[in-house]
């Protein structure tokens, strides 16, 4: 019982300890990657992207012709 009054401190006093020897090494960037951005470059998909679809394309006319061309309409609205 004697060892848990010596054992307790030590071990709060070595996780804030370990706790702060992270925290600086978060803060001085020693976690920071510095390989994987010239290996992204290098993985980097290159091959051409397919054509965007339209999201709604137009519906054949009515009043196309034989043509297929159809007519042109006006949108005529009160001013």
């Amino acid at each position: 019982m004697e060892t848990l009054y010596l054992l307790i401190p030590i071990s709060v006093v070595l996780v804030f300890l370990i706790a702060i020897a992270f925290w600086w090494s978060l803060r001085s960037g020693q976690f920071d990657d510095l390989e994987g951005p010239a290996y992204r470059v290098l993985m980097d998909d290159d091959s051409p992207r397919p054509p965007a679809v339209a999201a709604d394309p137009p519906a054949a006319s009515a009043d196309a012709g034989a043509d297929g061309k159809g007519s042109a309409s006006v949108d005529v609205r009160d001013s």
